[in-house]
């Protein structure tokens, strides 16, 4: 049996069987085109109809190829992380732009590290703090951490019980999917630490804690931003305002899609937003 002869008899998606045969073969996917005729051994046969098998079970290609591309970087991303998604890049922009020069910024409950190693890659004048309460999930940020040359702070924290410093940026992407809501049945969700999507509850739960303890943790003029779900952001800027921040306010990804919150600490340099 040949490449092609095993792309042709795949039932899932072309673009996804190649990528995966790609992974497979230890090819790109331009290689695979161009050895398209080569045979595949028996043993080759076997592990790619497994690969196959298992994404027509609806697992996800980056537990599959245990890799995701994130601002333009590449990621190791193993079950024990949430899969990073193109809108959180938001949360990194924002982040990078609202830092100061030489500034600190902390990335709350991290799972791989991809906010934080993509900030720290970005603005390399930075100190960068990452907290996770899973163990595992900071094994993989670590790895991610040394693959991109770049150097985080890395703290087994509860969301603010181990964190000390003061910093002049916050920012998450917590659990924020309702207990209720289906899509924690359907698709990738059903393969992802459900620890790292819901809260258990209405998905504000962990959104108010953050957004409690922040200020104890920010320098004044410091930014807090928040990653939420489509329909959260009315009331997280709600939160906010109510628990004294200034310039509450949203930004909207790609889709149009207001997805991430965030507000100053009131401070020296509050009426001037960075």
């Amino acid at each position: 049996m040949t490449i092609e002869d095993l792309l042709k008899l795949s039932l899932i998606d072309p673009l996804e069987a190649q990528v995966l045969l790609a992974h497979a073969l230890k090819c790109t996917r331009v290689q695979l085109v161009i050895r398209n005729k080569d045979p595949l051994t028996p043993q080759q046969v076997t592990e790619i109809s497994a690969l196959l098998m298992r994404r027509m079970q609806g697992e996800p290609i980056a537990y599959l190829t245990g890799e995701r591309e994130f601002h333009g970087l590449r990621f190791e991303i193993t079950p024990d992380v949430l899969i990073p998604r193109h809108e959180t890049e938001l949360l990194v922009e924002l982040g990078s732009e609202k830092l100061p020069k030489s500034g600190s910024v902390l990335d709350l409950g991290t799972g791989s590290g991809a906010i934080a190693v993509s900030l720290a890659h970005a603005r390399r004048d930075a100190q960068v703090t990452a907290t996770d309460i899973s163990q595992a999930a900071l094994a993989v940020a670590r790895r991610n951490a040394s693959a991109h040359a770049v150097s985080i702070q890395l703290v087994h924290s509860d969301w603010w019980d181990k964190v000390e410093d003061l910093f002049d940026v916050i920012v998450s992407n917590p659990p924020y999917i309702a207990a209720s809501d289906p899509h924690l049945l359907r698709g990738d969700l059903r393969f992802e630490p459900r620890t790292a999507l819901t809260d258990e509850a209405n998905g504000m739960m962990h959104i108010s804690a953050i957004i409690d303890g922040a200020s104890r943790h920010l320098n004044p003029g410091g930014w807090l931003l928040i990653e939420h779900g489509y329909d959260q952001a009315a009331a997280v800027r709600t939160l906010l305002q109510k628990s004294g921040w200034q310039h509450a306010q949203s930004w909207k990804d790609l889709a149009g899609i207001e997805r991430v919150s965030g507000a100053v600490l009131e401070g020296n340099h509050a009426d001037k937003p960075l």
